[in-house]
């Protein structure tokens, strides 16, 4: 009985060592980072509401990596070196995405042989301009003029403008102490628009609170976003 018992352990001793072989792979390394951009300037969203997807050719029903944008437009993955295939869904960011010659979603081609550092341009219907932020009489102040990138067929209008303060420096439609919103009338002139916000009783108190005006446009999910700013009373 004892040498059977021996060749049963020592089976499966191999076994398990090639099931830890199979199973221990090496975890991704290569970065690829960058930016979501127009023109050389980042865009401002929510942060994770907006993500590109890469895809890799070759690997059967394997679905796509999801890459999440920060509020500063910014992104960074880990991945394996190889070929890629970067694409925005449809309705993903407040901005066009270019469509292939079938109307489809067009696909960038990255190759990832070492680490990288990408920008990726975008085609946004606005751009938060000029943002301004000061504080008086415990409120805080705000104006901007808004353009419009998109003038053609695919032009869309703005639903509203929203002036939002956090005592953090995530600031949007989810975090946020207090907001003031601009619709209808009030955004008829958009190379100057003005806001007014109270600053709310901060526990624990605070001498500042981070600002950020944001955009929702009209049929189009994610807001764009004015940079972040620091706001001292």
């Amino acid at each position: 009985m004892r040498p059977r018992f021996y060749f049963l352990t020592a089976a499966l001793l191999v076994l398990f060592l090639g099931s830890c072989k199979k199973d221990n792979y090496d975890a991704p390394a290569t970065d690829f980072n960058g930016r979501i951009v127009y023109k050389d300037e980042a865009i401002n969203v929510q942060y994770g509401n907006v993500y590109f997807e890469l895809w890799q050719p070759g690997f059967g029903k394997s679905g796509a990596i999801n890459v999440n944008i920060d509020q500063e437009g910014h992104y960074s993955a880990k991945l394996f070196d190889g070929n890629y295939k970067l694409v925005f869904s449809a309705n993903q960011g407040p901005f066009l995405w270019p469509k292939n010659a079938q109307g489809a979603q067009d696909t960038v081609a990255v190759n990832m042989s070492g680490s990288k550092t990408m920008d990726i341009e975008v085609m946004p219907y606005y751009m938060v301009r000029n943002s301004v932020f000061t504080a008086a009489a415990g409120k805080v102040n705000a104006s901007c003029k808004l353009e419009k990138i998109i003038t053609d067929v695919n032009a869309k209008d703005i639903e509203r403008a929203v002036l939002y303060i956090n005592k953090t420096q995530f600031v949007d439609g989810s975090n946020n102490l207090t907001n003031q919103e601009l619709t209808g009338a009030a955004l008829a002139d958009l190379n100057n628009l003005s806001f007014s916000v109270t600053v709310p009783t901060i526990v624990p108190t605070q001498n500042y609170v981070f600002a950020r005006i944001g955009v929702k446009i009209s049929g189009v999910e994610d807001m764009i976003f004015s940079p972040l700013q620091k706001v001292q009373f």
